[in-house]
């Protein structure tokens, strides 16, 4: 079993279609520079998620345009989590 690398980061949650946090540019500098082997097609990356208890496999997804990652909120996490639009929320995710 392959270890993982852990970030922890705070974002707004917003909404482009879907539910995103954006992950802050220096961790998704870090994560693409060091671990973009394991993108899958558009950018993809499996991770596992936590915001508060709650834990998730997910996946974030790179956007060129902001030269950030993205992790989306499904709808099932945001109402177990009470999370609403622009909420500022405090992420741990897993790569």
């Amino acid at each position: 079993m392959q270890a993982k690398i852990k970030y922890n980061f705070s974002g707004k949650m917003w909404n482009g279609g879907w539910f995103f946090i954006s992950l802050p540019k220096s961790i998704s500098k870090e994560i693409r520079n060091h671990l973009k082997w394991q993108e899958e097609g558009w950018g993809r990356m499996k991770a596992t998620a936590k915001i508060n208890e709650l834990q998730w496999e997910t996946a974030i997804w790179f956007d060129t345009k902001e030269n950030t990652y993205l992790l989306p909120i499904k709808a099932e996490i945001r109402k177990k989590a009470c999370l609403k639009l622009n909420d500022i929320v405090t992420v741990s995710i897993a790569i």
